[in-house]
């Protein structure tokens, strides 16, 4: 075993190692790993028994030439995603140990969950950041789509459990710098509070390295995502069954409040849902346009002009592509709208959102 922090995963059946050190390993279990090492049935009890103790322990090696050294990566409701173990000699301090972030998305809510832990990994200020209710859109990272982010899309729009990933993603962090970012995820049914299934993907993410050619790109709907992109147009992926926002492939538009959702009850106008379900309607046919008004930050509504394309990620997987911009003069008298100034009052206050810090 190399003297860098291993990190497993303890949601299969067996133990998986996921990373060591900075480098990302594919759920490879940690029997196959550590097959030629003396101590696997001691790395093997000691972390059963951290993840039976919910907290780190230190412990010898049958033949007091080793310690084994384990920290847990615990969720904030209390689940254990796995266990970091360092093997080394007794009189040898371990290298700093990695930071792990554990987080969760609620596939049948259509919600992410955060720790500070993997706010910080994934780039973001932990100190402008909500944990909690925040959008699949936050998680991922703003720019075009490539293949490994397109399996984690496909297990969002089409969710099944028993579907693990683990994979790296680049991303610009909010200082600017460019950082690899690793993360294994794994979906399975789970029991909430109030007695309902629903689907959730528990996972890690940590500090990775890149290995092997980038992936930039090469999907099949990519040529369709770029015909669209041009200035004062922002691109989004949406999930086709509810209008869920996914992920931004620009700057997020700031002409509207999109965290509420890109659409539905919280975000459209009640007057604009006739028009809603008649592009729904047109969307089978794979695009359809139209001024829908959104709500904005200030809790008043202001039209924005809506292109949806039908794009596939897969075989059989679609997610729409949605376009927003400001609409013109002839579209807004077209839908029979004023201006950007002509706002209409809520019929109800929007929780404030000037709290989150977010762009």
């Amino acid at each position: 075993m190399a003297h860098d922090w291993m990190l497993v995963e303890t949601l299969g059946g067996e133990p998986a190692v996921v990373a060591e050190g900075a480098h990302t390993r594919n759920l490879l279990p940690i029997s196959t790993v550590l097959r030629r090492n003396p101590h696997l049935m001691a790395i093997q009890t000691a972390i059963s028994e951290t993840v039976r103790a919910r907290t780190g322990l230190s412990s010898i090696t049958p033949k007091n030439d080793r310690v084994i050294r384990t920290e847990v990566v615990q969720m904030s409701d209390g689940d254990i995603h796995g266990v970091q173990i360092w093997v080394g000699a007794a009189d040898v301090e371990p290298p700093p140990r990695p930071l792990v972030g554990p987080l969760l998305w609620d596939l049948t809510a259509g919600t992410a969950t955060d720790t500070r832990e993997s706010l910080e990994v994934g780039g973001w200020d932990p100190a402008r950041q909500s944990t909690h209710g925040r959008a699949f859109a936050d998680d991922l990272p703003r720019r075009d789509l490539n293949s490994n982010e397109a399996t984690v899309l496909r297990m969002v729009i089409r969710p099944e459990p028993g579907v693990t990933i683990c994979d790296t993603w680049d991303v610009t962090d909010f200082r600017g710098e460019q950082i690899t970012v690793g993360f294994v995820a794994r979906s399975m049914p789970e029991v909430a509070e109030d007695g309902t299934e629903r689907l959730i993907c528990r996972a890690m993410n940590w500090r990775s390295v890149r290995e092997g050619p980038d992936l930039d790109g090469d999907v099949p709907s990519q040529r369709v995502l770029d015909k669209l992109a041009r200035p004062g147009v922002y691109r989004a992926l949406i999930d086709l069954r509810h209008w869920t926002l996914l992920k931004w492939l620009d700057e997020p538009a700031p002409l509207f409040d999109w965290r509420a959702g890109l659409a539905g009850e919280r975000t459209v106008h009640p007057d604009d849902k006739g028009a809603m379900a008649a592009m729904a309607g047109e969307f089978a046919d794979g695009t359809t346009s139209g001024v829908l008004r959104m709500v904005d930050r200030d809790g008043a509504w202001t039209p924005v002009h809506v292109s949806l394309h039908r794009v596939e990620l897969d075989d059989g997987v679609h997610a729409g592509l949605a376009a927003l911009r400001e609409p013109t003069r002839d579209e807004l008298a077209a839908a029979e709208m004023g201006g950007r100034g002509a706002r209409v009052s809520r019929t109800r206050k929007s929780r404030s959102r000037k709290d989150n810090g977010k762009a």
